[in-house]
């Protein structure tokens, strides 16, 4: 991964929308990447879908329709 991930997320942005990044506040949310991106590559093979928490699955089964 590039050291500095700015240029390639500005391009995605203006593949996706058409719109040429960054304003100002787009600029200060781009900052926030790297970090985060960070973060989850230290996450890699770390976790496992059985770590998701059983109360995942209740919570599902809550928010279910009823059957008609």
């Amino acid at each position: 991964m590039p050291t500095d991930p700015t240029p390639e997320m500005m391009a995605a942005i203006r593949l996706w929308s058409g719109v040429d990044c960054p304003n100002p506040a787009g600029a200060r949310a781009l900052e926030d990447f790297p970090a985060l991106i960070a973060e989850f590559e230290a996450l890699r093979g770390t976790m496992l879908f059985e770590d998701e928490p059983p109360a995942f699955d209740a919570a599902l089964r809550a928010e279910q329709e009823p059957q008609a």
